[in-house]
């Protein structure tokens, strides 16, 4: 049976009592990926009216777990870990015995599988603090997004200079020597496109905290992201990168901090 009352309704009104239609070009996940490189802006168009994020989160959190234990491969598991030991602030308060006792405990089987797969579950819990800090941060400015729009535009912005570093450290890992990985934290970045190049991270490590933030893959990261919640969340050019930024001097209290607290950069 027809409805009486739409039946009144002229073509026009009838369009205008419909929902709105999502307003921005639909492409498929394949056009996403490959699109945040060449057409960010259309890009984030597209997320904002057909959220995804699932195939950018998974390809980093895949890559970088496979980066990860390469990386144990080719340094030596043992290797890292007592060159982590070794180097760590309470290396001289420990005895040979206990040194070799924390080594052996590394080696325990369920601990070295947690630290082969640890960056899937790294990249899962910051990207949904991050989507979650996003929205916070659209809310703030007066204007509201939902929770799968802000991780779409954390997970892409994320993706490119994510997948561009992984891509580089793979390189550079197959040209550095095993000692000279053997003393880098593992699951790090090998592509040090940073200012934290020009000092000790040892000797200073809160300075190579701070200059480690100035980096081209994070400024190119911010740069999407400022992007994506511009067209995401329908911001301001400055309200987009008052988040965007705030969120990264953020970052860097909390690396200096952990860097003063433990000796080591993070």
């Amino acid at each position: 049976m027809s409805n009486p009352n739409m039946d009144n309704l002229t073509p026009h009104a009838y369009a205008a009592s419909q929902p709105p239609q999502p307003d921005g070009p639909k492409m498929s996940t394949v056009e996403t990926l490959t699109g945040i490189f060449f057409e960010p802006g259309r890009t984030f168009d597209s997320l904002r009216a057909h959220p995804r994020f699932i195939a950018a989160t998974l390809i980093t959190a895949i890559l970088t777990c496979v980066f990860t234990i390469a990386f144990f491969q080719r340094a030596g598991y043992e290797n890292v870990m007592r060159a982590a030991i070794e180097n760590s602030p309470r290396a001289d308060q420990m005895t040979p015995e206990q040194k070799e006792g924390a080594i052996a405990f590394y080696q325990n089987p369920v601990l070295k599988a947690i630290n082969y797969i640890s960056p899937l579950i790294a990249v899962g819990i910051v990207y949904a603090i991050g989507a979650a800090i996003y929205m916070l941060g659209v809310m703030l400015m007066g204007r509201s997004v939902s929770y799968w729009q802000s991780l779409s535009v954390w997970a892409y912005a994320s993706f490119a200079p994510n997948l561009l570093t992984i891509l580089v450290s793979f390189i550079l890992l197959f040209l550095k020597s095993q000692d000279e990985l053997a003393t880098m934290q593992p699951g790090r970045s090998l592509a040090r496109a940073n200012l934290g190049v020009l000092v000790d991270p040892k000797a200073t490590p809160v300075l190579a905290a701070l200059l480690g933030s100035f980096d081209i893959f994070i400024f190119y990261g911010l740069f999407l992201a400022a992007l994506g919640l511009r067209k995401v969340a329908r911001l301001s050019t400055g309200a987009a990168w008052g988040i965007v930024i705030g969120l990264w001097l953020i970052g860097i209290v909390i690396k200096i901090a952990l860097a003063a607290a433990t000796g080591t950069v993070i």
